[in-house]
């Protein structure tokens, strides 16, 4: 699989010391699943591009196979050539330091913006065209993308799950290595291996600065957490933590989803609100046959504006789920 990534910005050699390897030199690492190389096919004054190819080893794939939808999964599949978290894991070996934004030898070049391009050859898209250009364009991004035929000698077939993507911004360089690594797991909706609760530290270190205000965070939070609700839950409100610069914590309050707010709810949130505390909603027992979903969440707003909220409470989502079962979704059920 491949990526390049181009700056455009005089001297564009800089890319160099931001991404720490030298122009002249080929850099490889064993990523567990096989081999990472990063070299530059052009390193010039005017443009600069290094080029992150991974070579993934079939042998460990299969190794590390967790099974798949058909028998031969572990052997016929896209994860050699298509870019998904095999790349991302592959960023933060090759590219840490420079997602860490750190540069010894030029301290404030991290900082600088720069016209900067990015190139996936083959990307998957669970979701299409319009889920990438929702991911990216609120982050700033041109994105120009070519859907790939399943087989050009046969367009009657249609055309395949990935595309041709290339995406351009006048942006840091840690900015866009830190989102390819957050969103091509999410495009690709799935990850190699297991994910814990490690994954929300590593959520937040990538995209603390920019994911709490994207349109999509919940889309992009649950795809990332591999579609565990608790993580989910938990991810946010650290997410909502770092957004308000850690001076706060968030309150996570559970309202039964037939009796809806009780009257020490209405106490627990003015406390919040008096603290600055966001509160992460939490319908409770929703699959009680009484339970009137629709209903509590209007009581809950009534509530939240009868107590003054500030606006930005409003745009926390609900979470529904059951205490005794445990478990945990962003969607809301029917009832």
């Amino acid at each position: 699989m491949l990526l390049t990534i181009t700056s455009t910005s005089p001297p564009a050699t800089d890319l160099g010391f931001l991404l720490h390897k030298n122009p002249a030199a080929v850099r490889s690492a064993d990523v567990g699943f096989g081999m990472a190389h990063a070299f530059y096919p052009a390193a010039e004054a005017d443009r600069c591009t290094i080029a992150l190819l991974v070579e993934v080893d079939p042998v460990a794939l299969v190794r590390r196979s967790r099974g798949g939808p058909f028998p031969l999964a572990a052997y016929v599949n896209d994860r050699p050539y298509a870019a998904s978290s095999f790349l991302s894991v592959a960023l933060r070996k090759m590219f840490g330091t420079a997602l860490r934004g750190q540069c010894k030898e030029r301290p404030g070049l991290p900082e600088e913006r720069l016209e900067l391009s990015a190139w996936l050859p083959v990307l998957p898209c669970r979701g299409g065209e319009e889920l990438l250009r929702r991911l990216f364009e609120p982050l700033g991004y041109q994105v120009s993308a070519r859907p790939i035929p399943l087989d050009p000698q046969f367009p009657q077939w249609g055309d395949s799950p990935y595309f041709d993507v290339a995406l351009s911004a006048r942006c840091r360089v840690r900015d866009l290595l830190g989102q390819l690594y957050v969103l091509l797991p999410v495009l690709d909706d799935d990850k190699h291996y297991w994910v814990t609760r490690d994954e929300i530290d590593k959520l937040v270190a990538s995209a603390g600065e920019w994911l709490a205000g994207h349109p999509e965070r919940d889309v992009i939070v649950r795809r990332y957490l591999r579609h565990q609700p608790q993580l989910a839950a938990e991810a946010i409100a650290r997410l909502l933590d770092e957004d308000s610069g850690g001076e706060a914590a968030a309150d996570i309050e559970a309202v039964d989803a037939a009796e809806g707010p009780r009257p020490q709810t209405r106490f627990v949130l003015r406390k919040a609100f008096e603290s600055n505390l966001p509160v992460i909603p939490v319908i409770n027992k929703v699959d009680r046959p009484d339970a009137r979903i629709a209903e509590v969440i209007e009581e809950t707003f009534e509530l939240f504006m009868d107590l003054e909220a500030p606006d930005s409470q409003f745009e926390i989502p609900f979470l529904f789920g059951s205490a005794r079962d445990g478990w945990l979704t962003l969607d809301q059920p029917e009832g």
